[in-house]
């Protein structure tokens, strides 16, 4: 089992910046793959970025590409996801996930544990 919790969340305008993490405790964390998603009202819940066991590959999808990094620290147990250059369209809960193994990485459904999210808003 593995726990999750985000946080850095907020309301900041366009064109600026925040920092999310996501605190993981339980299992191992170093085992998992782990991926950030987003919802917004009335919409499916979106692939945002993931990052592989040791941190040496990163995914984004295009939406973001360019914007948000996303990086690990297996020591701290920690992931974050570096949100630059916001827009409206950003605006979403986001969610940290973790899975075992790289396939569907960029698909809900594959990953096994979920945070309870955290709000992003982005003023025009």
């Amino acid at each position: 089992q593995v726990q999750l919790v985000e946080s850095g969340g907020g309301l900041v305008q366009a064109g600026g910046s925040l920092r999310l993490s996501c605190a993981a405790s339980g299992r191992t964390f170093s085992g998992y793959f782990m991926g950030w998603f987003r919802q917004a009202p009335g919409k499916e819940r979106e692939f945002v970025a993931a990052i592989n066991w040791i941190g040496g590959s990163t995914y984004y999808a295009d939406s973001v590409k360019g914007r948000f990094t996303i990086s690990r620290d297996n020591a701290k147990n920690t992931v974050s996801l570096q949100m630059n250059s916001l827009k409206p369209e950003d605006t979403a809960v986001y969610y940290c996930a973790a899975k075992r193994g790289r396939l569907g990485f960029d698909r809900p459904g594959e990953y096994d544990y979920w945070g309870q999210g955290t709000q992003v808003t982005v003023s025009s």
